[in-house]
């Protein structure tokens, strides 16, 4: 209880982008104080919870570990639950450029980051790459695994918050197709340093994000945590890689059944 209370306050503090003193003033006390809180030296005392909690804009079950997100995160739940796929089957083209740039001419292992119906996943795994990959809808979960058992291949594939879950073991290619924009800002360095660590030498990370641009009108959808980056935003995050491509698109979507538009910047890092 202690270790999960100590990094959920330095977590969510961050995410207010609170110094440590800038959370004790508001709470009338010492910077020391919440210091040991996030080192789990001490506890909060228990008159001081619920002005925590309201500081940082989260509950206390979400404060304590009891729940991992008071709203939902994602639009797509239900939109999952129907029995087409609400993406179709038919893999993302970057798929292809994974194949090309580190063919699993050897035991290769992937990792789907928010694999949504678990279409790239699938078409991975169908091309002999070790596949794992997580997604917070319960209803993608459960598509993919249908998938996957359709096309007789393994997928190992779970429930997590892209915010919460951090690698401790290695992966050859880390892929993200339209999820990364769930990451808040303050948590970025901290979650790209993580998968940078975990990537094997010579291991890609191929991902992209919505970027903002101020000639394009907001997307119809209303993603309640979604932030997008700014652009070239990701290409600091691989300084010390080589960069195998990267670009910026706009392109028409009608996902909703609105017609609109995106920005996205794409890249493909490896690491040397």
């Amino acid at each position: 209880m202690n270790a999960k209370l100590a990094k959920n306050i330095c977590r969510y503090r961050k995410e207010k982008g609170f110094t440590q003193e800038e959370l004790a003033k508001k709470l009338g006390i010492t910077f020391q104080a919440v210091s040991k809180w996030e080192t789990a030296q001490t506890l909060p005392d228990i008159s001081l919870l619920p002005k925590l909690s309201q500081e940082l804009e989260i509950s206390l079950d979400k404060l304590f570990g009891y729940v991992s997100y008071d709203k939902p995160i994602t639009i797509y739940e239900e939109e999952y639950k129907i029995p087409d796929y609400y993406w179709g089957l038919e893999p993302s083209k970057t798929c292809l450029k994974v194949l090309d740039l580190l063919p699993p001419s050897r035991h290769l292992k992937l990792l789907d980051i928010g694999c949504g119906e678990g279409k790239d996943s699938v078409f991975f795994a169908r091309n002999g790459y070790d596949v794992t990959a997580f997604d917070i809808s319960d209803a993608g979960i459960e598509k993919t695994k249908r998938l996957a058992e359709k096309a007789r291949v393994q997928v190992t594939v779970f429930k997590a918050d892209i915010l919460d879950y951090r690698l401790n073991s290695n992966f050859d290619v880390l892929y993200s197709s339209g999820v990364l924009h769930y990451v808040k800002p303050s948590l970025r360095h901290e979650i790209f340093s993580n998968y940078k660590r975990f990537t094997n030498p010579r291991g890609l990370h191929v991902f992209n994000v919505f970027v903002q641009k101020p000639f394009i009108a907001p997307a119809p959808e209303k993603e309640p945590t979604a932030c997008k980056w700014i652009s070239g935003e990701l290409f600091t995050q691989y300084q010390d890689w080589l960069i195998q491509e990267s670009s910026e698109v706009i392109f028409d979507c009608n996902s909703s059944g609105i017609p609109h538009k995106h920005a996205m910047n794409e890249l493909i890092a490896q690491k040397l």
